[in-house]
């Protein structure tokens, strides 16, 4: 159960308590206010607070640029020059701040991204739940024989039943000889600290982050994109339901020059080119290494991936 019933009632309760604002806010954005997106097993996403729209964008950039954006007929047709022309600090004026409840080996590959402000449930002062990532029977995989941070086949049958086995018993084992550790009345047990640091890495965490529009587009192409692990894509999947929302102008220019378009080399733009016209363009020829082929191959042509 991602929620407790106390948390739930403090969420209701919050939302419950509309104060006035002479600040922009968004509809879209208010709906989502406080309430959690489940994720995974155990997991959410919830907004806290938010700052911004897309006309912050459009004034921001106005200001910068002053009389050079007045030909731009719409805002949705600045934020689109904008996204075009990869200019950052307006899209820098917005700012969301999430509560996120994941398991710490997702946790360890999101830090990755250190252009947000984060603070984590501490396990020095508390005490952390039993609640652990099992993952589903579907999203048990082998390792990839061609890329080496990729999955390859689904496990199946009694191979798959034989690894959920091995995630639940080591994870319960390790989590009652964590408690054992612990001081208990009347007994001096391990500090806290040390005695976490026994637990396994699918144990849920969770953290307050807060990141800028712009660095987030750059999380979320990353991890929402098709290839990335599974376990943080769900994440970022919920929050572009959230950014959706938000900003659907700057979302829209987003999906459009970001997460659906590509970016070419120069000399994979020399190929394309000579494509163009009518020659037959090899890997030998092109000058691209057997990798960079193959990625333009997947550009230009989708279906022989």
């Amino acid at each position: 159960m991602p929620l407790t019933p106390e948390q739930q009632a403090e969420i209701e309760a919050a939302r419950a308590s509309g104060q006035t604002t002479l600040r922009a806010t968004v509809a879209g954005m208010e709906a989502h206010l406080y309430r959690a997106h489940p994720v995974l097993d155990h997991g959410f996403v919830r907004v806290v607070d938010y700052m911004g729209d897309d006309g912050a964008i459009c004034q921001a950039a106005r200001v910068s640029y002053g009389k050079g954006t007045r030909q731009v007929s719409s805002d949705a047709g600045l934020i689109r020059y904008l996204m075009r022309h990869w200019h950052s600090t307006p899209f820098e004026m917005c700012e969301i701040k999430l509560h996120v409840k994941l398991p710490v080996f997702v946790a360890r590959q999101w830090i990755r991204h250190r252009t947000a402000n984060v603070n984590e449930y501490s396990a020095r002062y508390s005490i952390l739940d039993r609640e652990f990532y099992i993952p589903a029977p579907d999203a048990l995989a082998a390792q990839s024989s061609v890329n080496n941070q990729g999955r390859g086949r689904a496990l199946e049958g009694d191979e798959a039943a034989r690894v959920l086995d091995i995630l639940k018993t080591d994870s319960s084992r390790a989590y009652d000889h964590y408690r054992d550790m612990l001081s208990t009345e009347g007994q001096s047990g391990l500090a806290r600290e040390l005695a976490r640091m026994n637990l396994p890495a699918n144990i849920y965490t969770q953290w307050y982050w807060k990141i800028d529009l712009h660095n987030l587009f750059h999380f979320l192409r990353l991890r929402a994109d098709p290839h990335a692990q599974y376990e943080i894509r769900v994440y970022a999947e919920a929050i572009c339901q959230i950014v959706r929302d938000w900003v659907p102008a700057a979302y829209a220019a987003f999906e459009d020059y970001r997460m659906g378009g590509v970016q070419l080399s120069a000399r994979a733009v020399a190929c394309l080119r000579r494509m163009l016209n009518g020659e037959n363009v090899s890997q030998e020829s092109s000058g691209m290494s057997a990798g960079e082929w193959r990625e333009f191959q997947t550009v230009i042509r989708p279906e022989t991936e």
